[in-house]
């Protein structure tokens, strides 16, 4: 068991500041002198510790599509990397990394009267066929996306606010998990990996392995990203945590039990999943609510379904025994 740094302060785990480098730096350097702690190439037992999308977009009250719970998911998070420091070989975080024109952003879609889509507005195939909802470009690839990815049962086509831009504050990590991550690289010899996701504009991207559609007017719009699935299988155990549990969590861990079918089912066993640090996006204000739209009812049924195929379902009090 490992303490919290001391500059650790979980007050500040919601708000938004520079990460104090220096500090932690220090901080790294003072544990290495009193605590001698084993590097992570010495791991017997090789664990990843994997956010998704554990940004200031998502996990910041305040920010333009803030998951509620979000800031006690990442309270949860902190205290068990800290906890678990020395069993912890790597850190890995995917970035939801965003353009202003995607199709899931009010600017890609206009009405009879050129007046953009409210954030939240769900867009059916029906509503693009009937000219309800006109893109402003690739018309026939956006009507077939939006056929598409009802096709699939997973989701309507939603209109989120402008997210985690790239180049924008909310496309930064959490600053409180950013100091976290460093600590534990400095501590441990072992480089945070950050793995990007989301930037193609015709398709949204939940999940950090595949975009949900993946072609488009016979063409390819994205593929399995087998490179960075393989690394985290190259790991004995993978714990996942982060946001939103109804949509990147969820996606992220549907495409890896997907892809473990087909490639080793005994991977599955892999796969842990810290439940008491993800939170679902609520369903947006319609009433009467479609049911693909009351995320967290469909999240729960998924983690149900995800645990029933071999995944396991913990939480971040439980001991890692390896």
């Amino acid at each position: 068991m490992t303490a919290p740094p001391p500059f650790y302060e979980p007050a500040k785990v919601g708000e938004i500041y520079i990460e104090r480098a220096a500090l932690v730096a220090a901080a790294a350097s003072e544990r290495s002198k009193t605590r001698a702690a084993r590097p992570s190439t010495e791991d017997a037992k090789r664990i990843v510790a994997f956010g998704i999308d554990c940004q200031i977009g998502f996990a910041i009250p305040g920010a333009s599509l803030f998951v509620p719970g979000a800031v006690e998911d990442t309270t949860r998070t902190l205290a068990w990397l800290y906890e678990n420091l020395d069993e912890i070989t790597q850190i890995a975080f995917s970035l939801d990394t965003h353009h202003v024109f995607q199709i899931f952003h009010p600017a890609w879609w206009v009405d009879a009267g050129g007046d953009h889509p409210a954030p939240f507005t769900p867009i059916t195939h029906a509503d693009v066929r009937d000219g309800k909802w006109r893109p402003i470009a690739h018309a026939a690839e956006s009507l077939e996306y939006v056929a598409r990815l009802e096709a699939s049962g997973k989701y309507v086509l939603t209109i989120w606010p402008y997210h985690t831009l790239l180049g924008g504050v909310s496309h930064a990590l959490v600053p409180a998990l950013a100091e976290a991550a460093m600590f534990h690289a400095l501590v441990r010899g072992a480089q945070t990996h950050f793995e990007t996701k989301g930037t193609q504009a015709m398709t949204e991207s939940y999940s950090v392995l595949a975009p949900e559609v993946r072609e488009l007017g016979g063409k390819s719009v994205g593929s399995f990203n087998a490179a960075f699935f393989d690394m985290l299988m190259s790991f004995d155990r993978v714990y996942v945590f982060g946001q939103a549990k109804s949509h990147c969590v969820l996606s992220t861990l549907r495409d890896m039990q997907e892809h473990i079918a087909r490639v080793d089912p005994k991977m599955i066993d892999k796969i842990y999943v810290l439940e008491d640090a993800t939170s679902p996006v609520p369903p947006p204000p319609i009433d009467p609510l479609p049911p693909a739209l009351d995320f967290p009812r469909l999240a729960d049924r998924a983690f149900a379904e995800l645990a029933a195929a071999g995944m396991h379902l913990v939480k971040t009090t439980d001991p890692i025994a390896i």
